[in-house]
């Protein structure tokens, strides 16, 4: 129970610290934002946890093509939020992310990777 107590607990400050360095910079707030620290945490809590290598070098795989399809929206939002406001625009952002993944998928089973 201690463990998955640390893990959020590391986990949460990760998402604080960004989201208090994005008040004082927005470029460098969005810059460790996009660094793939929430992934680097998952490998070492997997690496540290035991899993096989496999599942480590799967898990990295995978979330190199998961982030593909989600980069529109970050071009969609700071052009839509000033027309819907940020709750609509975070909802439409979600929604394109959600059909820019099923797409992408589409897309990439015809060269082998299968995302659903």
């Amino acid at each position: 129970m201690g463990w998955i107590i640390t893990k959020y607990a590391v986990t949460a400050a990760l998402v604080v610290l960004i989201s208090e360095l994005a008040k004082r910079s927005d470029k460098l707030g969005g810059f460790v934002a996009a660094l793939p620290l929430v992934t680097l945490l998952t490998l070492v809590w997997l690496y540290v946890e035991g899993q096989p290598a496999t599942k480590l070098a799967n898990h990295a795989w995978y979330t190199f093509w998961y982030v593909v399809p989600t980069l529109p929206m970050f071009l969609a939002f700071p052009a839509l939020l000033p027309r819907l406001g940020f709750w609509l625009t975070l909802l439409a952002s979600a929604v394109l992310t959600v059909v820019c993944f099923g797409l992408f998928a589409l897309v990439v089973r015809r060269f082998g990777v299968a995302l659903l």
